[in-house]
This record gives C-alpha cells, structure tokens and sequence, in this order.
C-alpha cells in the first residue's frame, strides 16, 4: 500500500481481510444475519491531547505524599506494587488513565463467559525466575517443585488438549506444522530447525548464562547473540538456508504473534528467542503453556485485588517533575475533572516510554530519545456464538490458526473450562503489520464496528463457512500503541538499554524495556524498578 494513506474504506477492508472486495461479506446486515456489538478502544483522546502540549489547570487542594507514585497499571505497573508489598512498603499509589487496570492483558465478561482483550497465556517459567514463580505461587497456580527445581503447575491451569491446529488447504491439521503433503525436504528442514533451536538452547555464555533466557535480563549479552539483532529473521533463514515456504510461514506466524511483525521486519534475535527461550535445555519441547479463559487478564486481576485500596484509575498523569530532592506528579481525575499533586521519595514509570518524553520535565536535558522505539497496532474481536460450527476434523483446539491468513486465528474462552459443546465465544487477533504507522492509524481510526466485523466473519468463514448463522454478538477492541516492536537494530541498541536505567529517582518499568512485548518481561521491569525503590 505504499506510504500513501488516502484510500477509501473498501481498499483499506480488503488489504486488511486478504483477500478481493468480492470476497468480504457482504454490507446487508452481513448477509441477513443480525447481532450487535460494539467498537472499543483505550483513550486515544488524553494521550493525543499530552502529546500535543496540553496541561490541565492548578489543583484546589494540598499534594499528597506518599513514598512510591506508580504511573501506570499495566502488568509493569502492578508487578511493581507487588514487589513494593513484597518489600514491606505500602506507602504508594498508582496512577492508571484507563478505568480498570491491566492494560494489554485486560479481559471482559458477559453472559456468563470470561474472554481476554489481548495477551492470553503464559509459558511455564524456568525454575531461575523465582519472582513470577513466587506470584504463581502465591496464586494458586504453581503447587510444588520437581526433584530438578522445575515448577509444578496445577493441571486446571496447564492448557488443555487439544492444544493448536492449523486451517490449511481445507482441513484442520493438529499442531501448528502443515504436515499434510509436505516434501522430504520441507521435512528435513524443519528437523534441522529444531534441532539448531536445541543447541541453542543448551549454549551457555562465558558467565554461565542461557543465550536467550525469559526474562531477557537473564540472556546473555555475548557477541555472539548481540549480532543477531543486526539482521532480520528472514535474512538469517536464508543464510541458514532455510527455504521450505512451510517453515518460513510458522517462524513468520510466530513473529506475527508475539511481536506484531513479519519475519522481514523481525529482528533475528527476537525471532530466536522465540524459540528458544522456551525450550528447557535438552528437552525438545517448549515449556508447557499456563492459560485461563480471560488470558492473562487472570493475573491483572489478582495483582490488582492486591493493591485496590492504593489503585487510582482513570488519572491521566500530564507531569512529572524533580524538584527539591522529591519527585511531584500532577495527574486529571477525569472522573471529577479535577486536577491532583502527588509528591514522591521515588516515581516508577511503568508507561511506555513514547509518553516519557511528554511528561517528564527535563527530558530534553537528560539526553535521551526514544526515537527508535516503535510500537504496532492490534485488533482484537470477541465473536459469540450460539453454539459450535460443524467439524470435520475433530474438536476445536485452544489455538486456531488460519494457514491463508493476515489474521493469527482465534482462541478459544470456553476452552479450559472442558466445554467442548454448545455456546462459546472466540477472541480473534489481528495485528496490524504495515511498515507505515500513518497506515495503521487510519485502519484504526476510519473503519467502523461493521467494517471490523466484515474483516473477522470473511477471515472466520475461510475455516467456518457455517459461521455466520451462529453467530450472536462481536465486540472489536482497537489497540493503538499496543506493543513494542523488537525490529532490526533495536533490541541491542543504545536507546533501548538506556531506557531502563533510572533517571534519577524515576525508575522505569514496562515490557518496551525489553523490547518484546511479554508479561514475563513488564513482570520483570516491574519487579526490578520496585527494587530500586528500596534504596
């Protein structure tokens, strides 16, 4: 599409969908069958609005104190309130301009059923990351340890079988491999793919360390792996020659799934780490996956529980200032539209760092940017149906992916619940993978409830062409900033790294830190900045 963003909404359905004009359902109340839903999005508006310059007027009343300000209650922001708790400080409160914490690993309900808005499981952590094993613990999910120090999970967390399939050349195909008619040689080329993931994962660097570790404040920073970052996915497969279109479309898919971008955009680095992070040394398998039916919104939930009383939602924070060995935050209650003054010992910033440079006073004399941090656009849809499509090919899985796709398929809510039958809803993701973010924003902001529902039902009838009938409700959720995207050059750059040290006693937090978009990471960063705290 270019970097030419004045296309009509038909163009923009298409190049979302995949496929022709032809092919969309059709605008007749998506061929004569009728449901409601609705069109959501986080605030788009304050965020625009402080980018812009804007600043709310003087409060009426006296600032309040506390040790600890947290801005932000996302997993970043709640992890480090719980690490605050963990420390045995209190004296804090957090600052989230949404109305209910959690940002990205939000979940909703209705009717009954619980269905994640974004990020959706957790793969069992290594026994070395004693902090999200802790909080595991603490919830009930991690019940014990292995005679190795690997962690036991509480089977009804453990995700349930059959665990992913994959919509291709008409048929569902177990796993995420189209297997059917593949040639010795596609086969050869994903047996040596994975057995080059296992040498990886069995490296260890000079200090002992793992090449690619979750979280990656663990990975090792040799020469050996930092110089990943400078190729692409795509490239580095090439040089490994890797040329099975089999292969190249799971790495792709992987890519497309947890960061948001192509192989071609992909770091090299982060496209390994996908892989191999999750591998426990020998084993030949990923760690096992944690899921809930509201995705990580489990977690969301429990942090929060655990800090309401020192939650302070929908406070859009519009400055942040040292001064007089403290640190003063003023933040709008949009609830009273009334302005209000924190002051500090220490402040976490636990919002993305495109806010930073916003909000935090002498940014410009600190000598940072955050130039080269990008983050990529999703679309998430809720469908509920009445009751389950016809299958061919066995029971839906917990993962669905359509091989033909831009979308990455759907989940399934009811799934751990041992439902198999009946109503149920699907969470649909697509993330939005144009190389020009005046692209996204316009896929964002011009297309409406029924042009998004067109783009999930034409995209679900490609597996499901009895679907639309079933069908009784979709809500679609728009993600603008949703995620940080870890391509060429920006994992192991400067900017990146910098980021995360303290600027003075503003500490920072979020999984941008990382680079890669994962609640083990903002757990991470969380967990870290409430430790400089301490001090």
């Amino acid at each position: 599409m270019g970097g030419d963003v004045n296309f009509s909404r038909r163009e923009l359905l298409a190049h979302l969908a995949a496929v022709p004009l032809s092919g969309l359902v059709g605008c007749g109340a998506l061929g004569g069958y009728n449901f409601v839903g609705e069109l959501l999005s986080p605030d788009f508006s304050t965020g625009h609005r402080l980018r812009d310059g804007w600043q709310p007027p003087p409060p009426k009343s006296a600032a309040q104190s506390h040790q600890v300000v947290i801005v932000g209650g996302g997993i970043g922001g709640l992890a480090t309130a719980w690490q605050l708790d963990q420390n045995g400080i209190d004296d804090y409160v957090v600052l989230e301009l949404a109305d209910q914490p959690g940002g990205t690993a939000t979940s909703g309900s209705r009717d009954g059923f619980h269905y994640p808005w974004g990020a959706h499981y957790v793969p069992t952590p290594m026994q070395d990351n004693e902090s999200l094993i802790e909080l595991f613990r603490q919830m009930g999910v991690i019940v014990g340890q292995q005679s190795d120090g690997r962690p036991i999970v509480s089977e009804q967390y453990l995700c349930r079988e059959p665990e992913e399939r994959v919509f291709f050349q008409g048929h569902w195909i177990e796993g995420l491999y189209p297997t059917a008619g593949a040639s010795p040689q596609d086969l050869e080329q994903l047996q040596r793919f994975r057995e080059l993931m296992r040498d990886w994962s069995t490296r260890r660097d000079a200090a002992g360390r793992r090449m690619f570790a979750i979280p990656m404040s663990r990975s090792s920073d040799d020469d050996l792996v930092r110089q990943l970052d400078n190729v692409s996915m795509s490239q580095w497969m090439t040089d490994q020659r890797f040329s099975s279109a089999r292969l190249r479309w799971l790495v792709d898919y992987s890519c497309r799934d947890d960061y948001g971008l192509t192989i071609q955009q992909t770091s090299a680095w982060a496209g390994l780490f996908y892989f191999v992070s999750r591998l426990g040394g020998e084993s030949a398998e990923s760690q096992a996956v944690i899921t809930w039916p509201e995705g990580n919104g489990r977690v969301v939930n429990y942090l929060a529980q655990q800090t309401a009383d020192r939650m302070r939602c929908s406070h859009a924070v519009t400055n942040i200032q040292r001064r007089d060995g403290h640190v003063h935050v003023r933040a709008l209650d949009k609830q009273s539209s009334t302005t209000v003054d924190f002051t500090a010992k220490h402040v976490v910033f636990a919002a993305p760092q495109f806010l930073a440079p916003h909000l935090i006073s002498d940014w410009k004399s600190s000598g940072r940017s955050v130039a080269n941090f990008r983050y990529g656009g999703w679309v998430v849809a809720n469908v509920f149906l009445s009751a389950r499509p016809q299958e061919s090919d066995g029971a839906m899985a917990w993962d669905n992916v359509i091989y033909d796709s831009r979308s990455l398929g759907y989940v399934v809510s009811t799934h751990q619940t041992g439902l198999d039958h009946g109503a149920t809803v699907l969470t649909w993701y697509q993330p939005l993978l144009d190389d020009d973010p005046r692209v996204s924003r316009a896929e964002l902001m011009q297309l409406t409830w029924q042009d998004w529902v067109r783009v999930v039902v034409s995209d679900l009838r490609k597996a499901h062409p009895d679907l639309a009938p079933l069908i009784r409700r979709i809500d679609v959720m728009r993600w603008g900033h949703a995620m940080v995207q870890p391509r060429v050059g920006f994992v192991w750059s400067d900017q990146r790294r910098t980021a995360s040290e303290s600027l003075g006693r503003i500490h920072f937090a979020g999984t941008d830190l990382s680079g890669i978009a994962l609640l083990e990471e903002a757990f991470d960063r969380g967990v870290q900045a409430a430790n400089r705290c301490a001090v």
